[in-house]
């Protein structure tokens, strides 16, 4: 059990998809802010800027820029988060996905829109975790969570943020995108302060509001997998793509790419 980490935690991720957990990155904030900044004035291949002409503000994602953003790479091998993932997920080891950066300037007004991330991705198996780490202080802007969603039997249509098009050329086989509020489904939402983290499951729908505030709202992600994560195939390419991966069927990721992080070596 990691000490971040109580047994009413691990319930409510079972349950909810979703948890808080409080001060986990403290220590860990400022090499994140200077790993943002680097993938900022550096976007890898991956980076995308999720606003529609005449929207106001900046809407800025990268992910999997570990390997050559050193900050990111420091933080994942020296901070709790892999302990923390292995206690959610009941899991004897953890390999890295991905890391995700998402910065909204003040006077974003565009929300992120609702979304599971378990359909863009390769990977099966339901021991997953992500975690969304604030790197500001967070009210109105914060991540939201469906609680229960990730124990829906069928996946939420995967869209492209900026023209709403299905992601694959199935749609039929996906739940149409819901709208909570209108529904009146069970919000998760949390203030949050940096060094703070919302853990929460890959099929767990979720979003966040645009940020009307007069501050930035940087957002650093850690995707994460256990014991039972295996490589599906999906009817396109996904999100990350990860080409030329040479995986099967039912195969754990290969740890060249997706390397075991806990146990820790040293462990």
């Amino acid at each position: 059990m990691s000490k971040w980490v109580t047994e009413a935690d691990v319930d409510n991720y079972a349950k909810d998809g979703a948890v808080v957990i409080r001060g986990v990155l403290a220590e860990h904030i400022e090499a994140l802010r200077e790993g943002v900044a680097e993938n900022m004035e550096r976007p890898g291949p991956n980076a995308a800027e999720n606003l529609k002409p005449g929207q106001p503000g900046r809407f800025f994602d990268d992910y999997c820029n570990w390997q050559r953003i050193d900050a990111f790479e420091a933080v994942i091998n020296t901070c709790d988060l892999a302990e923390v993932a292995a206690t959610l997920m009941g899991s004897e080891t953890v390999q890295l996905f991905h890391d995700h950066v998402l910065v909204k300037e003040p006077g974003t007004t565009r929300a992120t829109p609702w979304h599971q991330d378990g359909p863009y991705y390769f990977v099966g198996g339901r021991q997953n975790v992500s975690f969304w780490a604030p790197l500001d202080p967070v009210q109105d802007a914060s991540l939201r969570c469906v609680a229960g969603s990730h124990l829906w039997q069928k996946q939420v249509l995967p869209t492209r943020w900026l023209n709403e098009a299905a992601f694959y050329p199935n749609p039929d086989q996906y739940r149409p995108v819901p709208d909570p509020d209108a529904e009146g489904m069970r919000v998760l939402e949390w203030a949050m302060e940096p060094g703070d983290v919302v853990a929460f499951h890959y099929n767990c729908l979720h979003g966040a509001r645009g940020n009307t505030t007069e501050r930035r709202r940087r957002a650093f992600s850690l995707r994460l997998v256990g014991d039972d994560a295996r490589y599906v195939t999906r009817p396109g390419r996904t999100s990350p793509p990860f080409p030329d991966h040479g995986m099967v069927e039912g195969q754990r990721l290969r740890e060249d790419w997706f390397p075991k992080i806990w146990p820790k070596p040293s462990s």
